[in-house]
């Protein structure tokens, strides 16, 4: 089993340094068309590795379903795993969407430049996938020792869907304003851009102007303090920071949903994995379009509302609708995205705008 994780890792890895080190090495403003075509790629990865897990589960490769899935009590064979990668795949790939939106924002709040965004979120997810491997390790030890958190997990799903159903939009500038004042007490910040780097040394001519976050500007007497040749953290560090910090958010959100279709560790990261490399893609094909997907969030809402109810009633449901209910949850999850999407669509036609 160790030998199918750290192949797993080597290859997320290979599409890591290919991706920034050949295909991205030099910083640009990603096109739309460049967007779409790395959208569809990484899709097709994601679904792709969906026949890897097939054979895997099915002949059990180095282990490969071996374990009882604690969420049904059964052994995932091909087709079962198959399933619930995908359905874990799908869910994952959803409520990322949501978190697209936040990012767009912090982005607009930073005033990050288009050009160096892919440098941002490409480290972004980095961290995000090192995170996420720690609480899906730490959730899977947890439903192993104690199956009735699962219960927990179900109730958790269902409150954050109400909650999203009825909160307002976030913060994000208050959120920008935090990270920059936490970040001053520990290092300098440098007030402007300087290429794409993270840090700069005290003394170049970008540290001379005030930051300005959103509407606000702030004057830091510590910068213009700071010794010659002194390292100073770039606003592009900040903007880095407060992604992780949103995605951490999101993660307790989407970690226990896919906790609710599968307790398999593997199935968990590796649906994890392939949802989020491509949401660097996706946020460049969606950047243009965010007004239009009013009622995607409704959409989204209903998705963790089904999977927590999924969740506390997983032996009943099992009952009723037999051993493939993991597909209808599938077909059940798509057809309301599918739902969300079309009606935003549709009453956000510039026509339709225009008549209103």
């Amino acid at each position: 089993m160790l030998w199918i994780w750290l192949g797993f890792i080597a290859l997320v890895l290979f599409f890591l340094i290919l991706d920034l080190g050949v295909f991205h090495r030099k910083a640009h403003a990603v096109t739309l068309t460049e967007a779409l075509v790395w959208t569809g790629i990484w899709i097709t990865v994601g679904l792709t590795f969906g026949v890897f897990v097939y054979f895997g589960y099915e002949h059990h490769w180095l282990g490969l379903g071996s374990h009882i899935d604690a969420v049904d009590g059964q052994i995932n064979g091909g087709g079962a795993a198959l399933m619930k990668y995908l359905t874990g795949y799908v869910v994952e790939k959803s409520l990322s969407v949501d978190n697209i939106f936040i990012i767009a924002m912090l982005f607009g709040s930073f005033a990050v430049p288009a050009i160096y965004q892919h440098r941002v979120l490409f480290w972004g997810i980095i961290g995000a996938l090192v995170l996420r491997g720690l609480m899906i390790a730490v959730g899977a030890k947890l439903i192993a020792q104690f199956n009735w958190i699962l219960y927990v997990f179900g109730a958790f799903l269902i409150l954050t869907a109400i909650k999203m159903l009825f909160s307002k939009e976030k913060q994000t500038e208050s959120l920008s304003m935090r990270v920059i004042n936490w970040m001053r007490r520990i290092v300098p910040i440098c007030q402007q851009y300087y290429g794409q780097h993270f840090f700069v040394r005290a003394g170049s001519d970008a540290c001379r102007q005030p930051v300005k976050v959103g509407d606000e500007i702030i004057h830091d007497s510590v910068v213009t303090q700071a010794r010659h040749g002194a390292l100073l953290a770039t606003p592009l560090l900040a903007a880095l920071i407060a992604i992780e910090f949103t995605d951490l958010i999101f993660a307790v959100d989407s970690i226990p949903a896919i906790f609710a279709i599968t307790a398999d560790p593997f199935l968990v990261f590796t649906s994890n994995v392939f949802a989020i490399l491509g949401l660097r893609s996706l946020y460049f094909a969606l950047a243009g379009l965010m007004d239009r997907f009013r009622y995607l969030k409704v959409s989204l809402a209903l998705v963790l509302g089904l999977v927590g109810f999924k969740m506390l009633a997983h032996h009943w449901l099992k009952e009723l609708l037999g051993a493939n209910f993991n597909v209808y949850l599938l077909v059940v999850v798509l057809l309301i995205l599918g739902a969300g999407i079309g009606v935003s669509l549709i009453t956000t036609r510039p026509g339709k705008e225009q008549a209103a």
